[in-house]
């Protein structure tokens, strides 16, 4: 089977780097993820000053957002780190790392910012995906269109 994603490492003029992709193309459905940060399940902010603490629990929230998008980290084309000190990035490239286990990095982009939303946070991470097309699952409306569930259970056809 073939990838739905092609990533170009060094475009033709453009320097090499093993830290991400330089282009990432493919098709497939669109799924943006909201920035996550180092929030556990009741809300409670992991590994307060602790970078790698952190950047591991960002990525567990991905997994999860990216789960319930029917995607996985083999689809995400595009990460934005926002970080509250670049001295934070090894700790993330080594969360992330863990997390894509040698498939190609996608694009990304990293922007030191003066504060997040808590004191406490140090990285916050947001991703966008693309999701290869498949046919219609069980639960789809008679159109053929998936049944969406928002957060709150209601269910609307799309």
């Amino acid at each position: 089977m073939t990838s739905h994603l092609t990533h170009v490492p060094a475009p033709d003029g453009i320097a090499a780097t093993p830290q991400y992709s330089h282009v990432v193309w493919g098709t497939g459905r669109f799924v943006a993820i909201s920035g996550q940060c180092a929030f556990d399940a009741s809300g409670a902010v992991v590994g307060a000053g602790d970078a790698m603490a952190q950047a591991r629990q960002v990525f567990a929230n991905l997994d999860r957002c990216l789960a319930a998008a029917g995607a996985g980290f083999q689809d995400v084309v595009k990460l934005t780190y926002y970080v509250t000190d670049v001295a934070h990035l090894p700790a993330v490239r080594e969360a992330r790392d863990a997390r894509f286990a040698g498939a190609p990095l996608p694009a990304s982009s990293a922007v030191q910012v003066s504060a997040l939303v808590r004191p406490e946070l140090l990285v916050e991470i947001e991703a966008f995906a693309l999701v290869p097309e498949r046919r219609p699952e069980a639960g789809a409306d008679g159109a053929g269109r998936p049944v969406l569930r928002s957060v709150g259970g209601a269910e609307s056809a799309q």
